[in-house]
């Protein structure tokens, strides 16, 4: 079974643009490009990745499908359209041409409505994306949960997956309100998670692999085997650990799974979800 690191970003840096690469991220102020992860992977035994916008305009799509095209290594990618435009069903047609282009997101969690999602506009965009068999990444801090909920339920054969376990407060070792909420998306089948960005959550510094254990725990009695995702979110990892230490995390915790347990996590799951080929 191929290996996939299921979220991962390409950018050509763009200070301007990319104002949330702030001076603290100094260490990815910069290019990676498709060249550079391709030995990451490789010396990481990892045969393929999705790649996810990091930018919120379709020029974003562009630079990703022809990444996409030229590398093969990159089996799949997490794109933006504006899901609240009259003409977002114009927009899905288009990119349901190009076999790579798997889904999409919104950077909901910089948005001021916390409940942005609920937006009837937005979620008239959301009812659209299985016509298209397309997926979709919910980017969100543990505030917005509660409204990710009722946003999923609206939607019950559309294929969803939370990003790096919803950013729970690692550094602060909290805990207790966001096992709660997170919990409750055990009976959504269609609702996924991926085990991904951690560490950016947690002290950069001085965590340690332990501080995970428990949020790795609840995601896994919450969303059993069979509906988590490996995630390296190389680059924005690197403000807190090199690629192999984060991997580490995930790969010690789950040491004693199974095989196939651990095949599952990384890669299987992904290559279900996106329809990786």
């Amino acid at each position: 079974m191929l290996r996939i690191d299921s979220h991962q970003h390409f950018w050509k840096f763009d200070p301007v643009r990319d104002s949330w690469i702030t001076d603290d991220m100094s260490v990815i102020q910069r290019d990676f490009l498709p060249a550079e992860l391709e030995m990451v992977l490789s010396l990481n035994r990892f045969d393929g990745c999705v790649t996810v916008q990091s930018d919120q305009s379709e020029t974003e799509n562009e630079f990703q499908l022809n990444n996409a095209t030229q590398n093969d290594f990159i089996k799949g990618i997490v794109g933006w359209v504006d899901l609240r435009s009259p003409f977002v069903e114009e927009r899905l047609a288009y990119y349901s041409q190009f076999r790579k282009m798997k889904g999409f997101r919104h950077v909901l969690q910089g948005e001021k409505d916390r409940a942005f999602m609920l937006q009837p506009s937005f979620m008239n965009g959301i009812r659209l994306l299985k016509k298209y068999d397309f997926t979709y990444d919910i980017l969100i801090f543990p505030d917005q949960l509660k409204h990710t909920l009722q946003f999923v339920k609206a939607f019950p054969d559309q294929l969803f997956v939370i990003d790096h376990i919803a950013k729970p407060y690692i550094k602060d070792k909290k805990i207790n309100d966001w096992k709660q909420d997170i919990v409750a998306f055990a009976e959504y089948e269609n609702v996924y998670c991926k085990i991904s960005g951690m560490v950016t959550e947690a002290d950069w510094k001085r965590w340690g692999p332990e501080d995970f254990n428990p949020y790795l725990e609840v995601v896994v009695n919450t969303f059993g085997i069979g509906r988590i995702m490996y995630g390296s979110d190389w680059p924005v990892c690197l403000v807190a650990a090199s690629y192999e230490k984060m991997q580490g995390i995930v790969k010690d915790y789950f040491s004693s799974f199974s095989q196939n347990e651990q095949d599952l996590l990384f890669g299987g799951n992904a290559i279900k979800f996106y329809h990786l080929k």
